[in-house]
């Protein structure tokens, strides 16, 4: 009897110290020769797999596991690690930072991979990244405050405020209103990447900006001024469908301005960053600390390429730096009706119509409230917003549903359709992540049917090299994911 239990108890001993070891073995060693693309160089990120380790991902596959056994859980956060980092490399990520949000408390952050690559330095969840349009949701909240405060009516002509007459061209008589601004539907046209306007132009980091944002928007906007051009505008009547403009976002920004007295930086200093304890954001480059923002990245030939810090001119549409960290915060007090810790930057009705979808109309994959992305999900609704940059792609997003919310950033920009599916399989891994990993299976076929079913993602792979390429990342997460 005690020679059988002695047995049974020298079995688990042996089980435990091997799946302990299984669990931390390093990461680092050679890429399998069927994760490389073909004409490609494999990616440094700082991170490679040993093959042995992918076998080993394999044999613990999620479907195989215990979620009551601590042992196993800890395999689980391993294997999510792993993915990460090879999601990384397929997507051409030199640097990710991430955040889970749950009850209203950030409940994991980190950073994987190297957001300085001349000076090796590894990223973590206080590395700061121009965040891009979710710069927008900021400019919302902040001319909500105003609104708060009886400053404007939403259905006010903002002609009442400007100091120059903002008019579609092609509808002179109808009013362009708050509203209408904060929700896309004002008539402006989306900004085209081949017309060399203030939109696209950008600044290197720390330069003094004059003339912006007076009288720069009125010489941009105004059919008489020196940067207008009659494509500014569409045919549309103003309020009557939504094209998602950054112009647009620029005059919330000027308006705040000129409601508060103040600069727009110094009103979001004094009464969204200091209030939510950010300390480690700002609309300009020069106000963080440098050697913690994350160099942007072009990639090319299996080769990253540095671009130079910058600041953008239209800073309420894409230009604030900030981290996993802050902007953990930020979300939350969205997520929680206005409060974060005890601080309320804005009432509980205000945030409501705000995360209110305000057009109908179906241009785009997404909906949009007051300075927020909504995306209606077969059993869920997603809120949040997504920013893109030369450099950088974040995305910021919770669940209605259980108030649980996810925060990315890399320092490289989206170019190409293999990149975006990463970018999307990345927030699927997080929610997963949020979720203790007990949704993996329903998460995984849901994953399955929205991305190879989706005509957007694949609409571009059009040629056999590119069939091969989806084909090809397919087959890899099937067996690993």
């Amino acid at each position: 009897m005690k020679k059988t239990k002695f047995r049974k108890i020298s079995v688990i001993g042996i089980t435990i110290i091997f799946l302990i070891l299984s669990v931390t073995s390093e990461i680092g060693g050679i890429n399998p020769s069927f994760l490389t693309i073909k004409n490609k160089k494999p990616i440094n990120t700082g991170n490679t797999l040993h093959n042995e380790e992918f076998i080993e991902a394999k044999h613990y596959s999620i479907n195989q596991v215990f979620l009551e056994n601590k042992i196993l859980g800890l395999i689980k956060e391993r294997f999510f690690e792993k993915l990460i980092y090879r999601l990384m490399k397929i997507g051409h990520m030199s640097a990710l930072s991430a955040a889970v949000i749950k009850n209203n408390e950030i409940v994991w952050a980190k950073g994987f991979g190297i957001y300085d690559r001349e000076k090796n330095k590894q990223a973590t969840e206080e590395t700061i990244y121009l965040v891009a349009s979710i710069s927008k949701s900021f400019t919302a909240t902040a001319i909500m405050q105003l609104y708060e405060k009886g400053c404007f009516d939403l259905d006010d002509d903002v002609n009442d405020y400007l100091p120059f007459n903002l008019r579609n061209p092609n509808h002179p008589d109808k009013p362009i209103t708050f509203r209408m601004l904060l929700s896309h539907q004002s008539s402006l046209a989306t900004e085209r990447e081949d017309l060399s306007n203030f939109v696209t132009r950008i600044i290197p980091g720390g330069m003094e900006i004059t003339g912006y944002p007076y009288p720069f928007l009125k010489e941009y906007l105004t059919p008489d001024g020196l940067y207008y051009q009659p494509q500014f505008w569409t045919d549309n009547t103003p309020g009557e469908e939504m094209h998602y403009s950054n112009i647009g976002f620029g005059i919330l920004g000027y308006l705040v301005e000129i409601l508060s007295n103040k600069s727009f930086e110094e009103y979001c200093q004094e009464n969204i960053f200091e209030p939510l304890g950010m300390r480690n954001t700002s609309f300009k480059f020069a106000n963080v600390n440098a050697t913690m923002v994350a160099v942007p990245y072009d990639f090319d030939s299996g080769e990253f390429y540095p671009i130079m810090h910058y600041d953008i001119l239209d800073t309420p549409a894409g230009g604030l730096r900030t981290t996993v960290l802050d902007l953990s915060r930020f979300l939350i007090a969205h997520m929680n009706n206005g409060e974060y810790h005890g601080v309320r930057i804005l009432n509980e009705s205000t945030i409501k119509l705000m995360h209110t979808i305000q057009s109908t109309s179906d241009n785009y994959k997404f909906h949009y409230g007051l300075g927020w992305q909504i995306w209606m999900k077969p059993t869920d609704i997603l809120i949040g917003h997504t920013g893109g940059l030369l450099g950088v792609s974040t995305k910021m997003v919770f669940r209605q549903s259980d108030n649980t919310g996810i925060i990315f950033f890399t320092n490289k920009q989206i170019t190409n359709m293999q990149e975006l599916f990463v970018f999307s399989l990345v927030e699927k891994l997080l929610f997963w992540k949020a979720d203790g990993y007990k949704t993996w299976e329903l998460q995984k076929e849901k994953l399955w049917e929205t991305i190879l079913s989706n005509e957007y993602l694949l609409k571009d792979f059009k040629n056999e090299e590119k069939i091969k390429k989806i084909k090809w990342l397919y087959s890899f997460l099937r067996t690993y994911v």
